[in-house]
């Protein structure tokens, strides 16, 4: 079952904070804050009882389990932050496996541009607007709240009816 138009309305606001949140505390500090990881499960746990059918609300769980499961293995390896699991995980509920295509193409997107913006605007007068942002001087690692936190955002945005 995709996001519906309800559901995306309904969870807008206040993912998009905590998207909003987690990137720039993953740019700051390079840490996404276990708060921020708990306050989306929250809001998945509390408004989608009201938006989803049973049955599918508790699939949208088993999604969390599942990705906790594979980030754990792939921080283990190296692969991934611990944060970026966790917030990985967080953000599993709110996407309908139908749509998995879909956000997996909207994060390979949003991990390159913003991976090059970041890059870019190291190296530009930006810098200055948050000159004592850790992102700036950890040579290869990338602030992956970044763009977890957006591809999160863009695919409940796309969900929120327009016009009539």
């Amino acid at each position: 079952m995709a996001i519906t138009s309800l559901s995306a309305l309904i969870f807008a606001l206040p993912v998009w904070i905590i998207c909003i949140w987690v990137a720039w505390s993953d740019m700051a500090r390079m840490k996404i804050p276990n708060r921020a990881v708990m306050a989306l499960v929250v809001v998945f746990l509390v408004l989608g009882l009201f938006v989803m059918p049973w049955d599918v609300f508790l699939w949208r769980l088993l999604h969390l389990v599942i990705i906790l499961l594979v980030g754990i293995v792939m921080n283990a390896a190296g692969m991934i932050g611990a944060g970026d699991a966790k917030f990985a995980a967080a953000t599993a509920p709110f996407i309908a496996l139908g749509d998995l295509r879909l956000v997996m193409a909207l994060f390979a997107a949003n991990l390159l541009a913003a991976y090059v913006t970041h890059r870019i605007a190291r190296h530009t007068p930006l810098r200055k607007l948050a000159p004592n942002w850790e992102s700036w001087h950890r040579g290869w690692d990338f602030p992956m709240g970044l763009s977890l936190g957006a591809t999160l955002a863009i695919y409940i945005g796309l969900g929120i009816p327009y016009g009539s």
